[in-house]
């Protein structure tokens, strides 16, 4: 078929009041990611033309997130076609296939969508096209009904039903396609005589049977359309997003020692050959190379990791921080934008932030780079072969350069050349028999009070 514009309108405008927080719905995060986020990845994924998201009054946190996709405001909250009507100004004289989903089902997959915009383009060229799914319990959802061709015929609210029509499995999902050149007139046709005096969408299929336009449904997994409503069922979300990621990760070529205890972020991305222990958590913005090992317990966000490296345990990688190849960081050592050359090792209690490390040099446990005087940020860069006694500070700015030495204990505050040694302590004095004659003091001071 040639080539037909797509939009997506995406309805964002409810106010969430069952999850009893102060943040907007769609905003609540799964996998890291505002709800909100995942369903405009899904659709970017089809490459649309328009993308128009509908928000309540006051909601600029949301027009924010969604920036640079446009927002209509639904004045009121006046039921589901209200919202989607909401969305017209934006798209007016448009005449291709528009998509509308709903910003708390963070959920679907591109795949279905394609498939819901394949069957709106199809021959019988079908003015609705809804996403009807066969839950193992279809409770009180709406039922959707087709007629002897398979054509969806009507939806059909449950307490509307009758019980033959209760006795249907498939189910409405909620989800939308239309042909954008009748979708206006069809909604505009929407009324609000029912109990809650709202426009709802679903009534749109109604309408265009009676115009004897056809319908058509597309059927999808009851988990896409999980739409969230409490901290609940935002949870089972996020449980169902993480093991669509973890499947991800492993079946690219990644090993999870514990699957269920390591958790991702939608962007996350392991190379071939990645081992990855329990308890470890990848916010947004990481790569991770071939042949990396990642051991328990460890925090990544915003990084990179180059082949070869060893992580952790307890090791926290913030953002900005990039570990080269055959890089080790080891237990309780934190990292932030900071480059950790190639065989350079950071393995014991350290705080590295705003420096470089070069190739092979070696960093002592307890070691720190101070870079923040209250004020501003300062680097410090530590030179290839560099080796850094243990419990060291190092004050920035401040160079210490190739091959050098630094004594264990040392504040330095000063460059210290190549292959150079710098010791930056008090002299040690030893004072004999002091210790056995503060003991004897003591204990006759405790004595005497006795």
């Amino acid at each position: 078929m040639p080539h037909r514009p797509l939009a997506c309108v995406i309805l964002a405008a409810g106010k969430g009041t069952r999850m009893k927080s102060d943040l907007p719905k769609v905003l609540h995060r799964v996998a890291g990611r505002p709800m909100v986020g995942h369903v405009l990845a899904a659709v970017a994924e089809l490459d649309p033309d328009h993308v128009v998201v509908v928000v309540g009054p006051g909601m600029d946190d949301v027009a924010a997130a969604v920036a640079p996709y446009p927002t209509a405001v639904q004045e009121q909250q006046r039921g589901t076609a209200d919202a989607v009507r909401a969305a017209f100004g934006l798209l007016e004289g448009f005449n291709g296939d528009v998509l509308v989903l709903y910003g708390d089902t963070p959920l679907v997959t591109p795949e279905t969508l394609r498939a819901m915009v394949n069957a709106r383009r199809q021959a019988g060229n079908p003015a609705v096209v809804v996403l009807g799914m066969r839950p193992d319990d279809p409770g009180a959802y709406g039922r959707l009904i087709l007629n002897a061709r398979g054509g969806l015929e009507k939806i059909v609210e449950y307490l509307d039903a009758s019980e033959e029509e209760r006795a249907v499995t498939l189910c409405n999902a909620g989800l939308m396609a239309f042909d954008g050149a009748r979708m206006t007139g069809l909604i505009n046709r929407i009324g609000n005589a029912n109990a809650k005096g709202e426009f709802y969408l679903t009534d749109v299929v109604q309408i265009a049977r009676t115009e004897g336009l056809p319908c058509a449904v597309v059927e999808g997994t009851p988990a896409e359309v999980i739409g969230v409503n409490s901290r609940a069922e935002l949870a089972e979300v996020e449980r169902i997003m993480q093991r669509r990621l973890r499947k991800a990760a492993m079946d690219n070529g990644a090993t999870l020692i514990d699957p269920d205890s390591v958790f991702f972020s939608p962007d996350t991305r392991l190379g071939r050959d990645v081992v990855v222990g329990p308890n470890v958590v990848f916010g947004p913005g990481v790569t991770v190379a071939d042949r990396v090992e990642i051991k328990p317990f460890c925090h990544l966000e915003q990084v990179s990791v180059a082949s070869g490296a060893v992580i952790g345990p307890y090791a926290r990688l913030r953002p900005g921080a990039e570990i080269g190849e055959d890089a080790h960081i080891g237990n309780f050592v934190e990292i932030k934008n900071a480059r950790i050359e190639a065989g350079a090792k950071v393995n014991h209690l350290t705080y590295i932030g705003d420096a470089r490390v070069g190739a092979k040099a070696n960093i002592g446990a307890g070691t720190i780079t101070c870079n923040y005087d209250g004020f501003g940020k300062y680097h410090t860069d530590i030179g290839a072969g560099a080796f850094i006694g243990s419990n060291s500070a190092l004050v920035a700015p401040v160079k210490v350069g190739d091959g050098a030495i630094v004594g264990a204990g040392s504040v330095v505050t000063t460059d210290v050349e190549g292959d150079a040694m710098a010791v930056a302590r008090g002299r040690q004095q030893a004072y004999p028999g002091w210790a056995a004659r503060f003991r004897e003091r003591k204990r006759a001071e405790k004595a005497k009070k006795a």
